[in-house]
């Protein structure tokens, strides 16, 4: 399954989550919806993914936590935010490079519209 086939789930899925239960839930609620309904449709899912960051000699264990990695191929970041900070789409950018995984979602929840809430971020395709 390519990256853009993932991300076409992972969108249509956001829909559906937002369609039904609307703005305003926190992340972590999303976020174990989006992984329960990933999962019921056979995608290979990880929650919550301690990445180690290696700087030179030092070794950090948890670097940080990747809130989604798709079949190892995707990235998604979620957020029940007013506003997106510009900070956000940076992170999950750096998040992308330290992996080396060249596709990620930054999708918040907090729009009246969800497609609206979507930002795709590309990591050297």
């Amino acid at each position: 399954m390519t990256e853009n086939e993932i991300s076409l789930i992972t969108v249509n899925t956001a829909y559906q989550i937002h369609y039904t239960l609307g703005p305003g839930l926190l992340e972590s609620v999303y976020e174990e919806i989006m992984f329960y309904e990933l999962c019921k449709q056979g995608l290979t899912v990880e929650r919550q993914k301690e990445i180690p960051l290696i700087w030179d000699e030092l070794r950090m264990e948890i670097g940080f936590r990747a809130d989604l990695i798709i079949e190892n191929k995707v990235i998604v970041e979620l957020k029940s935010v007013e506003t997106v900070a510009p900070v956000h789409p940076k992170q999950l950018l750096t998040y992308l490079k330290v992996t080396g995984i060249k596709l990620g979602l930054l999708i918040n929840f907090n729009e009246p519209y969800i497609k609206n809430g979507i930002t795709r971020i590309v990591n050297n395709i």
